[in-house]
């Protein structure tokens, strides 16, 4: 029998993203949330949690990409890096590329994510195995308060702002990223939509400007997120995007990339009016 298969995330009550299914390769209730490992026709295996889109074969690149190598290149010798969320492993495959990383520690609360990542999803997650890499199964809020000024590069690659990502979006939080960090470190997150996310990306950057000097956001088209369109916030004490790059080792980074590249990375702070407005 040829089944019709679509399996519909609604974004609201106004918008979603329908995607036909050729078959359910996983679906697990964890601890914390739902993860499913469905393989579809356009976007080949897609993870969801709790019924939204992380991750897609098709199109993961780009995320991966921007949110990585913007804030890596921005760092003159970026050694020892965090991240917090991304139990998919596409962030720890990007930031792997860059030479100077020495140790790259994944903090990510539900085990069974990476466990189904490896498993199905062995593109994007096949560099959590390699011996640089330190996997803390543990809560990221938690986690980050007790480290002070150990790391040159932080990434949240979290969920959306409810459920297990929830505790990720408060002023405690970044305060504690900061003190993470060592002088003339970086910390990049993403940050919602700014077309479907308004009431998250104003709460969002309200919370980081309290927190941080320097608050800027970058933009890239994401096809299977809200909308299409993505923001992350690139933030820190000492460092401003586009002060300095990295273009030696940017030269090289390029050249394994599908999206990223040094004409990306200046234009994705040139913001539209309707963004400008909505950060003000």
């Amino acid at each position: 029998m040829n089944l019709d298969l679509w399996y519909t995330e609604k974004h609201d009550d106004g918008l979603g993203i329908s995607l036909k299914v050729k078959d359910v390769l996983y679906s697990e209730k964890s601890e914390f949330q739902q993860i499913d490992i469905l393989n579809t026709h356009f976007y080949g295996k897609v993870l969801y949690l709790d019924g939204l889109v992380m991750t897609t074969e098709k199109d993961e690149f780009i995320y991966h990409e921007m949110i990585s190598h913007i804030p890596l290149l921005s760092h003159p010798e970026p050694k020892q890096v965090l991240v917090i969320g991304g139990g998919d492993g596409g962030t720890i495959r990007e930031v792997l590329k860059h030479p100077s990383v020495e140790g790259v520690v994944l903090c990510e609360i539900d085990g069974k994510v990476i466990e189904a990542s490896k498993k199905y999803l062995p593109t994007i997650a096949g560099k959590l195995d390699d011996p640089k890499v330190d996997i803390q199964v543990r809560d990221g809020v938690a986690y980050i308060a007790a480290q002070k000024n150990c790391f040159d590069v932080i990434l949240i690659d979290s969920t959306d702002p409810l459920g297990p990502g929830e505790g990720l979006f408060t002023e405690e939080f970044y305060t504690n990223v900061k003190q993470a960090l060592k002088p003339n470190g970086i910390m990049a997150a993403q940050s919602e939509s700014p077309i479907c996310n308004k009431r998250e990306i104003q709460l969002i950057y309200k919370l980081l400007n309290k927190v941080f000097p320097n608050v800027h956001t970058y933009v890239a088209p994401i096809p299977t997120y809200p909308a299409g369109y993505w923001s992350w916030c690139f933030c820190s004490n000492d460092t401003k995007p586009l002060e300095f790059i990295n273009e030696e080792i940017q030269a090289e980074i390029e050249k394994e990339t599908k999206y990223y590249n040094k004409d990306i990375h200046k234009s994705a702070f040139a913001l539209p009016n309707f963004v400008k407005e909505l950060l003000e």
